[in-house]
């Protein structure tokens, strides 16, 4: 029997869904057209809910401005929701920056290094036993 999804997974998922189109269309602001939604963390009350989002390209200090724009526009962005949900109360949003796939595109460019670096001691062990 498949696992039943629980009501804050179900409001969370649907939460990501409508952010990212009011995060398109809603807002006047470019910059958010660079943002992704990488997860939605909904309280168990479903009060609040934690939006994890990268932004591609910018450095360290556009990425937390991305971010503060979007806490700042959290009660708007909300009430965007309101209209969008069949929800009885929107959680109230808190934007968190998401370092998950920085790390993971770190984590295989070191693999890569690694399995480069361990083929090319290989290769140079077979080409000095052929001699």
């Amino acid at each position: 029997m498949p696992k039943e999804f629980s009501r804050t997974e179900r409001v969370a998922e649907q939460l990501r869904r409508e952010l990212a189109g009011v995060l398109l269309d809603g807002l006047d602001d470019r910059r958010m057209s660079l943002v992704s939604i990488t997860a939605v963390d909904v309280s168990r009350d479903l009060s609040y809910a934690k939006v994890h989002v990268t932004y591609i390209g910018g450095d360290e200090d556009e990425r937390r401005a991305v971010v503060e724009a979007l806490n700042d526009a959290a009660g708007f962005l909300r009430h965007e929701l309101g209209r969008g949900m069949r929800i009885r109360s929107v959680p109230r949003l808190r934007f968190l920056y998401d370092r998950s796939i920085e790390h993971g595109a770190q984590l295989s460019a070191l693999i890569e290094d690694a399995v480069a670096t361990d083929e090319s001691r290989h290769h140079d062990e077979d080409g000095e036993g052929d001699r």
